[in-house]
């Protein structure tokens, strides 16, 4: 996923940050704990496509994708 359109992509719902956890192929918001998925390298942004979090997957889903960032950031 092109880490330029990453940082002006926002949720849908809440205009908040999302992160990107590259294992699962998803953009994560915190604020709504709500994952959107990214299908073939595009995201797809629909609140009714997004898969809700629980807390514990909330939690994972960040560490994953703080993970993700570093490795993508050491690699740039």
């Amino acid at each position: 996923m092109d880490t330029k359109l990453l940082d002006i992509l926002v949720c849908p719902l809440c205009k908040g940050p999302l992160q990107h956890d590259k294992k699962a192929q998803e953009l994560i918001c915190n604020g709504d704990r709500l994952a959107y998925p990214i299908r073939d390298g595009i995201p797809i942004m629909w609140v009714d496509q997004a898969r809700d979090l629980n807390d514990s997957a909330v939690a994972s889903a960040a560490a994953s994708a703080a993970k993700s960032a570093s490795t993508e950031t050491k690699d740039a």
